[in-house]
């Protein structure tokens, strides 16, 4: 089971979910998540992004994740 979640997350890092979404760099990331631009989940002491939500919220914004340019 383990293997078929990493296969497909359903989380990305807030790092990774910059890069992949917005083209930023970790800093930026962080700050995006801080001012809610990027919607982040606290799970202990790691906060994820749940690619369901950053889609969800790409999408009330009216842009596919490929369309996004900073």
């Amino acid at each position: 089971m383990i293997a078929e979640t990493e296969a497909s997350p359903h989380v990305l890092s807030v790092p990774d979910a910059g890069r992949v979404y917005f083209n930023l760099g970790r800093n930026a990331s962080y700050e995006a998540a801080h001012r809610g631009d990027i919607p982040t989940l606290r799970i202990g002491r790691k906060l994820v992004v749940p690619i369901r939500a950053m889609e969800r919220k790409l999408d009330e914004a009216g842009v596919s994740p490929g369309e996004v340019n900073v």
